[in-house]
């Protein structure tokens, strides 16, 4: 990836960050963004100390205005995009019937609306230089139904069949789009489900009440696991594919994603 340029979004922690440093130790240029100023600026920092071709861009992806701009500003600064990956986030819990209307739209405002602003903002001047690659982060979540989870699922279902349907236009235009479907990942996120290590033992034991099966490889992902699985659908050794889910989850849908 030497002498290639990437954005990368929900870039201040968890699967973003370790995108973000996996793609710059191959040799890219990354333009990192989030909404989160602050931990945008010390994950940079991180990043940078270590001699990493990174890039802070605040901007909240759920603002079309916002998205416009950062983009704008990453081509005119780092040069054209050859690839985007759509991490950024949101995750609120709750029953389908208890939800509230602004869970849902926080939801969807996030993992679907904002895929769709920067997909369509990056990948448009893709398709005028004839290539690119666009990996969206989903969730196994998104194929499989899972207790208190039906906004955050909804939203990334969504984000995946966006990003194929988007795919499949722009492929004769040499732009390849791909989703890599994570499932547990010691994140912030994950471990904000339940109090300290409780979120990783019944992410792994399963929960029979909640019809969730264990992982059977006995671990939840590194963010690092999920990085490796993004930066390989974006590389040239991936050329040939396109409008590809990979999950990455230890088995933990059964291999039914």
């Amino acid at each position: 990836m030497q002498d290639r340029t990437a954005l990368v979004t929900g870039a201040a922690g968890g699967i973003g960050e370790a995108v973000v440093r996996a793609l710059a130790e191959r040799g890219a240029a990354v333009a990192a963004v989030d909404r989160d100023p602050g931990r945008l600026a010390e994950a940079v920092g991180r990043l940078t100390a270590r001699g990493l071709k990174v890039t802070a861009v605040p901007a909240d992806v759920s603002s079309s205005a916002d998205v416009d701009r950062a983009v704008a500003g990453v081509e005119d600064a780092l040069g054209p995009l050859d690839y985007l990956v759509n991490a950024a986030g949101v995750l609120r819990l709750g029953e389908a019937r208890k939800l509230t209307d602004q869970d849902w739209a926080d939801t969807f405002a996030v993992n679907a609306t904002g895929v769709f602003h920067v997909s369509r903002a990056v990948v448009d001047r893709m398709v005028a230089r004839g290539g690119g690659a666009v990996v969206t982060v989903a969730s196994n979540a998104a194929g499989t139904a899972r207790t208190e989870m039906a906004a955050y699922a909804a939203s990334k279902a969504a984000a995946t069949a966006f990003t194929k349907c988007l795919g499949l236009e722009v492929a004769p235009h040499g732009v390849r789009c791909n989703v890599v479907a994570p499932g547990s990942t010691d994140t912030p996120m994950l471990r904000g489900m339940h109090d300290g290590d409780t979120a990783v033992r019944r992410s792994v034991d399963g929960t029979p009440a909640a019809f969730r099966t264990g992982i059977p490889l006995g671990k939840v992902a590194r963010p690092e696991d999920v990085a490796e699985a993004v930066a390989f659908l974006l590389s040239d050794e991936a050329g040939h594919i396109t409008l590809h889910s990979l999950t990455v989850d230890g088995g933990a849908t059964l291999g039914v994603q």
